[in-house]
């Protein structure tokens, strides 16, 4: 950019920062939300809660597919890599 357009576009700066600043707190969620390790030790806390018997076999499935999804998507990358899921 040229020193006029940096000059003219000098009073967007802040909205500039805080969008970046969105865009790296999102990319650093996602990387722990779709972390293996993280899904793995979710996993494992869940099958604790089936053997305790704090939830039921139903609600065991429904989340397992969940976590399971999300380790699939992790192990390819993760949303936003261009590995992951489209969006």
């Amino acid at each position: 950019m040229g020193l006029i357009s940096e000059v003219l576009l000098l009073p967007l700066a802040p909205a500039r920062g805080a969008g970046w600043a969105i865009k790296q707190v999102l990319r650093e969620a996602e990387r722990v939300y779709y972390d293996p390790a993280t899904v793995r030790a979710e996993l494992a806390r869940l099958e604790e809660r089936l053997e305790a018997g704090e939830i039921t076999e139903e609600e065991f499935d429904r989340q397992e597919d969940e976590l399971l999804d999300r380790l699939e998507v992790g192990m390819r990358g993760g949303p936003g890599t261009g590995e992951g899921t489209a969006r």
